[in-house]
């Protein structure tokens, strides 16, 4: 079973926007709010060139790299064809309009990779 960690609330996501969940290790998480105000969780990693996706530009169920604007779905992670590669993804709940992410997962998941090189954003420290 699952334990879920406080995030923040969905309204402290922009629509069509991404806030930085930032980890002691490994690479942040970024946290996606689309016009349907569904929640998704991405490594805050590009799978072409690690950009940083949370700089993205989001877009029905995917975002595009600020870096070369491959589009990579929300929902699994992967770019879009012809583009390829795959970053990871976490599990998200939203209960009451507050966002939870997968404990065991912000500790453990990817925790391997280099961090993007990144301008500045708001981040949510957990």
């Amino acid at each position: 079973m699952s334990e879920w960690k406080v995030i923040c609330r969905v309204d402290e996501i922009p629509v069509l926007g991404a806030r930085r969940v930032n980890r002691p290790v490994g690479v942040d998480v970024a946290v996606f709010r689309n016009s349907s105000d569904e929640v998704f969780a991405l490594l805050d990693r590009c799978p072409h060139k690690g950009g940083p996706l949370s700089q993205g530009i989001v877009f029905g169920t995917s975002v595009a790299c600020p870096l070369h604007n491959w589009s990579i779905g929300l929902d699994d992670g992967c770019a879009k064809a012809p583009d390829e590669g795959c970053t990871p993804r976490f599990a998200v709940k939203v209960s009451d309009g507050v966002v939870h992410l997968d404990a065991q997962e912000l500790e453990s998941h990817a925790t391997d990779l280099p961090k993007p090189v990144a301008g500045p954003m708001r981040t949510i420290e957990v």
